[in-house]
């Protein structure tokens, strides 16, 4: 308790740092904030809304006013010429988009990943290794909206497989939803299964050299066993943390993805938010990546004295 106590006020503690800074940035941007959100509206209209957002106040004023909505549900909102909607609602719809793509791109990139970085730990050096390392290197340098572009260039317009844009909910459309994400979904798990494979490959070789696993293997138990009870478990760590950072990161990183297959996920309404000079709502979008951020990279802290019981041995 008193470790996870720790981690939760260090954790607040960031997420305070990181969005005041990110609060200060947008009322230094040039310009009076409330013409940038309404050009079009009367002074009057601009006063009301310099009075909800706190922009009338000094930047802790403004920070708290922000800061204070949050965490009573209040997200902000999108301010139109003629009325306005919530940053709530439009969470409400763009989340889930971003949610799916996210896990099932880091399902596929675990899935292949453990084995063949396994595999290819054990066999060090082989032709199979090799191959794989080859690979793998090339593939991680391929930028994730490139092979988005190529895939749907061939998969969806020459060859006509799937649908090149859009998205469908898995409740109401099963099929279609599966169809529309599996090229948004390959060209995010290509580059994060060869970063995965790459990692986990260098831990395995790592702790196959441990004097656990040599007795382990002297006293006739499997290979497989040996790989997957005593050698994956505590090489899983940096691999652990690895995917609990893109869980975060992958939220703000799917903008060009989601943007090249019109999912309208959170990664599009920033970029929305950007080009509509929506200073409010994108401030809260950033704010809710960079907490999802910091909260996996906490959780990961926490889930990594399970995973490796050297961890807990340096701690006591």
């Amino acid at each position: 308790m008193r470790l996870i106590f720790k981690r939760f006020v260090a954790m607040c503690t960031v997420v305070i740092i990181a969005t005041f800074l990110l609060s200060l940035l947008m009322r230094l941007l040039p310009g009076d904030p409330a013409a940038v959100l309404v050009p079009n509206a009367p002074d009057q209209v601009r006063d009301v809304i310099r009075q909800e957002t706190g922009l009338s106040k000094g930047i802790f004023g403004y920070y708290w006013q922000w800061l204070s909505g949050m965490l009573t549900g209040d997200f902000g909102k999108y301010y139109l010429n003629g009325g306005y909607r919530t940053v709530a609602s439009v969470l409400q719809r763009c989340l889930p988009p971003s949610l799916y793509l996210i896990m099932y791109s880091q399902i596929v990139a675990l899935v292949i990943a453990i084995p063949l970085g396994l595999t290819s730990a054990y066999k060090e050096g082989s032709r199979f290794d090799r191959i794989t390392s080859s690979v793998l290197f090339t593939t991680v340098s391929v930028p994730a909206f490139a092979l988005g572009l190529i895939l749907s260039l061939i998969f969806a317009v020459q060859l006509g497989w799937v649908d090149p844009i859009g998205y469908e909910s898995p409740f109401g459309h099963p099929w279609q939803h599966f169809k529309l994400m599996i090229l948004p979904v390959i060209s995010l798990s290509v580059g994060l299964t060869s970063s995965y494979t790459r990692l986990l490959r260098t831990d395995v070789i790592a702790t196959l050299k441990e004097d656990y696993v040599t007795m382990a293997a002297s006293k006739g138990i499997s290979n497989r066993r040996v790989l997957w009870k005593h050698v994956f478990r505590p090489s899983s760590t940096t691999l652990l943390t690895s995917a609990a950072l893109n869980m975060g990161g992958l939220i703000g990183g799917t903008i060009i993805v989601e943007t090249i297959f019109v999912i309208p996920g959170i990664g599009y309404e920033i970029a929305y938010s950007i080009g509509a000079r929506q200073i409010i709502a994108m401030q809260t979008l950033i704010a809710l990546v960079s907490f999802a951020y910091v909260f996996f990279n906490t959780a990961v802290d926490l889930l990594t004295n399970l995973t490796d019981p050297r961890t807990r041995e340096r701690r006591g």
